[in-house]
Order: C-alpha cells, then structure tokens, then sequence
C-alpha cells in the first residue's frame, strides 16, 4: 500500500506551486478540501484515454482534492487554466489522515475510478490491485474493501448521483470569490 500526500512534496516535475487545505463542515460536505495551483513546471503532464491525449497538469492547473470524513475514497479534480474540468480522479483507499503539519494524506488501494467531462468513465488499476494481494502489500480484506468502495462509486456514478462533479465545481467557485482559494 502506498501513502500518498495532498501537498505532493516530492512531485519533481513541479518547480513552483500554491498549496492550501480548507476543514469543511457543512450540510453538503464534511471534511477536508485541499487546493495545489501549479505555477511552473519542468513539463506538463499528459494521459491517454481511449486514443484522445488529455494534459492533466499544466501552468495555470488546479487540483482540488475532497477528502470526505469517512469514505474509502479522495475525489481530485483537476482544471484547466481557464477554470474547465479535465477529469475527476477516484483514489480508492483504506484510510485518511492528516499529518502533524496538517497536511492530507491516504492509504492507497490501487484502484481509481476516472471520469471526464464527457462522462465517460473508467476503472483504473486492476491488475496493480491483483499484483499488490500476490505481493501481500494488500491483504484480501483491503483488497475486497477496495472491489466494494469501486463498484459502489461507479453505481453512484452511473445512476448520476455522485455529488462530487457538481460539488467540485460549487467549492472552486465558492472560495475563489471569497478569497479562500488565491487564483495567482
């Protein structure tokens, strides 16, 4: 299992970012919003979907990652520099936490769950998932929790419940107009 962090400390090919994390605890949403605006970079960062090449990082980006209190999952969005969705990333994860410097981080699972603006969606990671069990960095309990929290995030998706596509979108406007998120 890997730990990841929000403020992404050791990502090398950032030279320059702007990072804030947010406690959110209202009706809608409970827990931690993160915000990590890349200033420079050594490259912009491109992933293929389907034979269609999105670019996932670039001067300008904004990632904003929910860390919702009590989920096995972590929903970062990802805008372009003009403020447009790119995709939705899904890590699938055994547990949150914040450090003693009160940065986000997650237990990852392997699995991601994608979907872009188009609405298209993919499950990421199988094969990561199945290797890291034959390994044993992933016990067959994490590895079932993880199968569960997917299937259960794609039904929600698919049956347009996921709240996190117009959530996202609320939050990046909502704090930018009250100065919470620096646009520079």
């Amino acid at each position: 299992m890997k730990r990841k962090f929000s403020d992404r400390a050791n990502w090398r090919r950032i030279l320059r970012r702007s990072y804030t994390c947010l406690t959110m605890d209202g009706d809608e949403f409970k827990g931690l919003v993160t915000f990590y605006r890349i200033h420079e970079l050594r490259e912009p960062l491109w992933k293929e979907y389907n034979g269609r090449k999105l670019c996932l990082a670039d001067r300008g980006y904004l990632w904003m990652q929910h860390f919702p209190r009590g989920e096995h999952f972590v929903v970062t969005t990802m805008f372009d520099d003009k403020n447009r969705v790119v995709q939705w990333y899904i890590d699938i994860c055994k547990t949150q936490g914040l450090t003693d410097q009160q940065v986000p981080w997650f237990d990852d699972l392997y699995l991601d769950v994608v979907v872009l603006p188009s609405g298209e969606v993919f499950l990421l990671d199988e094969d990561e998932l199945e290797e890291a069990v034959i390994q044993g960095a992933v016990t067959n309990k994490d590895a079932a929790l993880a199968r569960k929290t997917a299937g259960r995030l794609l039904s929600t998706i698919r049956n347009g419940r996921f709240r996190y596509f117009t959530l996202s979108l609320k939050h990046r406007k909502t704090l930018a107009q009250s100065g919470e998120l620096s646009e520079s």
